[in-house]
């Protein structure tokens, strides 16, 4: 059983404010913390649509939906979290960026809170290495999307993380409703180490004339039985995103087969990310998209 009774969520993109509703639903106190007011309005927004949908659905109660929002606040200054007993940062894929906020967060939070990350591929031990001899509170907590749909939690311990620290994540994610799963601190972890080669071979398939994207994904499907085709997943998760994890892949493990496919990089150069833009490999304008 946890002990945690609020948790700071740092960041209020799609990973943050579902870690952050995933809490409320679970009766723990979130803070959703992000600097620019227009994403916690989009991310306030977002759950409360979430929880009326759960309740038009008959899977929750009304008085279920309204306590969730109850207790979640959301501020634009990470100061003003200073009273949870746990933070998660759900930032971008981007280890300058962690680094920073790693160091605020080492600051903000006291020397009880764990300070766990949600990055996808990036170095628990570099992530750690912002906070000093802190790092002992450091650890890897990788949701997977949609946050308060899917049940796995990657737990990656870095070089210095503790046992307790160990133990506390693995208690709050079964506390949450999540199957927390042990990792080693290695780039993309289990899941990105697998998927996102597959995914980036998707393109090189697409690329090379071997199948349209729609086949490519139907034949994923129906021979693979993958709940959704990889170039369509690609667009769910955001080519973005998929581009930075290839990148961490390439850079920590020097083998050329990880650099991200020339196709998936036209796509991410003409801002076409996926779901979150509207377009991708597919048009979501059409029906039939995806």
């Amino acid at each position: 059983m946890s002990s945690v009774k609020t948790i700071a969520v740092i960041g209020a993109g799609t990973m943050g404010s579902g870690i952050a509703l995933t809490a409320a639903q679970s009766g723990i106190g979130a803070i959703q913390v992000d600097v620019s007011q227009a994403q916690l309005d989009k991310a306030k927004a977002g759950h409360t649509k979430g929880l009326a949908r759960l309740v038009e659905k008959g899977k929750i109660q009304q008085s279920d939906a309204d306590a969730a929002l109850k207790r979640i606040c959301y501020v634009t200054d990470m100061a003003e979290a200073k009273s949870a007993d746990w933070a998660v940062e759900a930032a971008s894929e981007n280890p300058q960026l962690k680094a920073k906020l790693f160091a605020m967060m080492r600051e903000v939070f006291p020397g009880g809170a764990v300070l766990a990350t949600n990055t996808s591929s990036i170095s628990i031990t570099q992530i750690a290495a912002a906070v000093g001899d802190d790092a002992h509170r450091v650890i890897g907590m990788h949701f997977f999307n949609p946050v308060p749909v899917m049940k796995l939690v990657e737990v990656i311990r870095g070089l210095a993380t503790s046992d307790e620290t160990v133990q506390r994540t693995i208690d709050l994610a079964k506390a949450m409703g999540k199957t927390p799963v042990p990792a080693n601190d290695r780039a993309g972890f289990v899941s990105n180490r697998v998927l996102m080669p597959m995914i980036n071979e998707a393109f090189e398939a697409w690329m090379h004339g071997v199948a349209q994207p729609e086949h490519i994904d139907e034949i994923m499907k129906l021979g693979c039985n993958h709940p959704m085709g990889p170039l369509r997943l690609a667009d769910f998760i955001g080519l973005d995103v998929c581009h930075d994890i290839m990148m961490v892949l390439y850079r920590e493990l020097g083998n050329p087969k990880y650099f991200p496919n020339p196709k998936l990089r036209e796509l991410v150069t003409a801002g076409r990310l996926g779901d979150k833009t509207g377009r991708g490999v597919y048009d979501y304008s059409s029906p039939r998209a995806g």
